[in-house]
């Protein structure tokens, strides 16, 4: 038997494996799951291309590398941009609830039609953090009929509760569809070029277990040496004997290199190695060893897992300073392709601090937002502090990631180490020592956070001295940390608050000057929600048109969405026109991929509605008490807290809004957020009184009304009036609880003018909503435009209502009814 007539980089799919993958195209979600090297990767690669021979279609794959959430975010925006879809290159990594649910609405919108399209991800069992199978679940859960989703993993990654509510959405493939066994065994040696007698096929069964990897490489031992390997043998051990020893020196060493790389190119390879013949040595080794792989893109190549760990046990045996020459050239290479986090893992392992930090300022805080905190830390613990210094902006990078992740301590060090750079540096020019002194006190102002005062005098310094705009924030970003309201960060002691906005607009214009405005439009938001909280409509309505205005000129969308909140609560007690009902600024906002402004848009809708009584309007987030699992910053918490309160009082879950009380005020009093803890304290008496507890609810409202007095904030209290009244009878008659009591009745004499004529007590909202369109001479079409139906569904809703009106005739009596009917009366 000759060499020449092996073929050990044949493709064998059984038959019965064949069977096995053909469920594939009817279910929304397949799972192949089992140990490394039994051909998963293979078996649905091969189906996929017998899919594309049937019929067009698209397919998207993913290949996992690590358990970094924004690298897997990358290679998935990489992905879909391969397969002609490039509308993930704007999303930010979905990390919660909110993210998430965006990003399966746009893929499902996007990916909707009639060509089947196939998305597999390969190695999840990589990625660790639980949040991805979770959405994957609700993925697949969602998908529209000509999506497939299919997942291949090491290890069982579907919840058992979620694979239960999947049903038969989910397909799931094992080790039993994907093992040899012993007649396809024989049938796949005798494809590989070779013919095995019954007792080598049951011997090599046995040893194997029918593992196509062990398979494959019993087979490439028998071809190089003439026989089988021992029972016993290690599967390293042989993989290295089998595939890479035999290989000559410079092919070793190429592997031992490559094998550190995810995926590469052949320019890659050329330019770590340094080998101008690496696209020749990766032609010979793809045609000889099926474990190196050229991906269907046509220029990316992979190695196998098991490939990978052999490879980096070669490369453990270079000496040190030829492995540091080799991590630095992956660093180079990474970071002039902009891929930051591999560049700053490779120069971490070369130990090259210098470049290190000249990503971390390139960067600019925002992928080193996705590592963890420990990690940054140790890296940071290893960097000599004479290179730190050498890198001030660098520094002042890290001195605001480490805010972020409350790393205070460290913050503070390495704030000493940049004072201590600038003072051995008499030499620094002015403008550049002025900058790195600016920025540093524009950190340190954070953690001043909702003291205006201490802020502004940090502001005013950074203006003084800076020359350019922060390195360290993003005028894109959030201002306000999640929370919908600029009053109910910043007002910190009851009877200051004329103080208070007076220094807000002394502090603002100096931080819009060195960051490039953003946040623009705060103080006036922060005005005319002060002036709505003391029951000035009129000013508090010109105030917000201000301030709509400046955010319009700036793009500033999260300042808006504050906006949007105060114009929601002020439209329940004065006539002002909404500029979008809710649908509009939603379809708005999925344009701009950012999960964080939807959680905005949920908490306005959630306490909108909640004061409404519309509880089947409130976003399912809220609704469904789901707040644990959307991603906020530790400042803006306490309020979506206290909109789910007021939710629970709106459900009239009294005793859960007692409940959470004391533990809300606790974090309120941490944090100075004398707003908020009012709110909580009001709703806590409703609850009471609901409950009837009218002393508990006696203490807790004199409490909030002592607080709330030297302000003249009332609003808070008339926006629980109906929950109050009865308690607030108790007390005496001063002017500031006269005043509630009056703007509470007209409240509710205003209520009571809206109130829906009692013969259309039988529609729905919707029904209701397009009944009122109907009669303004809206067409179908129209209307569809307006609520973001279709017109079939108009069409369906309109002739429902009409049918429980009990309304016949033609299309223009229905409609003269219809108005009849709307201007009755209760």
């Amino acid at each position: 038997m000759t060499k020449a007539k092996w073929k050990l980089n044949t493709i064998y799919i059984s038959e019965r494996l064949q069977e096995s993958l053909q469920p594939i195209s009817h279910c929304a979600m397949t799972t192949v799951v089992a140990p490394m090297g039994y051909g998963k990767t293979t078996a649905v690669n091969w189906y996929l291309s017998e899919r594309t021979k049937a019929e067009q279609l698209h397919i998207i794959r993913i290949s996992v590398y690590s358990d970094n959430l924004a690298i897997f975010w990358k290679n998935v925006q990489e992905a879909f941009t391969r397969a002609g879809f490039s509308f993930l290159q704007e999303y930010s990594c979905p990390v919660d609830a909110a993210g998430g649910g965006l990003l399966v609405d746009n893929l499902c919108h996007v990916l909707a039609g009639e060509v089947s399209c196939y998305l597999f991800i390969d190695d999840f069992h990589l990625l660790t953090d639980k949040r991805a199978s979770l959405f994957l679940c609700m993925l697949a859960n969602r998908l529209p009929s000509n999506m497939h989703l299919i997942v291949v993993s090491r290890d069982r990654f579907l919840p058992a509760a979620e694979a239960l509510r999947l049903g038969g959405k989910v397909y799931q493939i094992g080790t039993e569809q994907l093992r040899l066994n012993q007649t396809e065994l024989a049938t796949y040696a005798h494809r590989c070029g070779t013919e095995l007698s019954e007792t080598q096929l049951k011997n090599l069964l046995y040893s194997s277990e029918g593992w196509f990897s062990a398979v494959y490489l019993n087979l490439h031992t028998l071809f190089e040496r003439g026989v089988l390997p021992g029972r016993h043998s290690d599967i390293y051990a042989t993989f290295t004997a089998a595939m890479i020893d035999p290989l000559p020196r410079p092919q070793r060493k190429f592997l031992a290199v490559m094998g550190l790389a995810d995926e590469f190119t052949v320019e890659m390879a050329q330019y770590i190695t340094g080998d101008a013949d690496a696209g020749q040595m990766l032609s010979v080794l793809t045609e000889q060893n099926a474990f190196v792989t050229h991906l269907p893109d046509g220029t990316t190549y992979r190695f196998h897992h098991m490939m990978k760990e052999c490879a980096e046990r070669s490369f453990l045996k270079m000496k040190a300073e030829v492995q540091q020459l080799y991590w630095e050239r992956f660093g180079l290479w990474y970071e002039e392709h902009r891929q930051y986090l591999h560049a700053i893992a490779a120069y971490e392992k070369s130990e090259n601090y210098d470049a290190l930090l000249r990503v971390i300022r390139s960067d600019a805080g925002i992928l080193l937002a996705s590592l963890k905190a420990e990690d940054v830390r140790k890296a940071l613990d290893k960097c000599p502090a004479e290179t730190l210094k050498a890198h001030p902006f660098a520094i002042l990078v890290l001195m605001r990631r480490m805010f972020t992740w409350r790393q205070i301590p460290k913050m503070m060090e390495l704030k000493e180490l940049l004072m201590t750079a600038i003072e051995e540096h008499p030499e620094m020019p002015e403008e550049e020592r002025g900058n790195l002194l600016g920025e540093c006190d524009l950190i340190l102002s954070f953690l001043c956070y909702n003291d205006i005062g201490a802020m502004s005098r940090l502001h005013r310094s950074a203006s003084s001295q800076m020359s350019h705009s922060a390195i360290s924030i993003q005028s894109s970003g959030g201002w306000t940390f999640g929370s919908p309201s600029v009053l109910m960060m910043f007002y910190r002691m009851p009877g200051d608050l004329k103080n208070e906005l007076a220094e807000m607009d002394e502090c603002m214009p100096h931080y819009y000057k060195v960051t490039s405005h953003h946040g623009q439009g705060a103080e006036t938001i922060m005005r005319a929600e002060a002036l709505f909280c003391q029951g000035d409509f009129t000013d508090a309505h010109i105030e917000l048109e201000r301030a709509y205005t400046q955010v319009k000129e700036n793009g500033q969308i999260n300042m808006a969405l504050c906006c949007d909140f105060l114009l929601r609560r002020l439209s329940l007690y004065v006539e002002v026109e909404q500029r979008y009902t809710f649908e509009e600024r939603y379809a708005m906002l999925l344009r701009y991929h950012d999960a964080s402004w939807i959680n905005l848009w949920c908490a306005t809708s959630a306490y909108y509605h909640a004061l409404c009584g519309k509880i089947d309007k409130i976003p399912e987030v809220f609704l469904k008490h789901r707040l644990s699992d959307v991603n906020m910053l530790a400042q803006g918490k306490p309020m979506m807290e206290m909109i789910e309160n007021q939710v629970y009082l709106a459900e009239g879950a009294y005793a859960k809004v007692v409940g959470r009380s004391t533990q809300l005020l606790a974090v309120c009093e941490t944090m100075h957020y004398v707003l908020v803890a009012l709110h909580i304290q009001i709703q806590t008496a409703a609850a009471y009184e609901k409950l009837g507890k009218l002393e508990e609810a006696r203490i807790w409202l004199k409490k909030a009304l002592s607080d709330a007095e030297p302000d003249n904030l009332v609003m808070p209290f008339v926006e629980n009036y109906d929950f109050l009244k009865p308690v607030l009878a108790l007390e005496i008659r001063t002017d500031f609880i006269a005043q509630i009591i009056k703007l509470g009745e007209a409240a509710k004499r205003r209520r009571g003018e809206n109130v829906r004529p009692a013969g259309f007590a039988t529609l729905t909202e919707r029904e209701y909503e397009l009944a009122c369109l109907k009669v303004q001479r809206l067409s179908n079409r129209e209307i569809a435009e307006k609520l973001f139906l279709s017109e079939g569904s108009v069409k369906q809703y309109v002739n429902q209502l009409y049918s429980k009106l009990h309304i016949e005739g033609d299309t223009q009596t229905k409609r003269k009814q219809l108005a009849e009917l709307l201007r009755q009366k209760n």
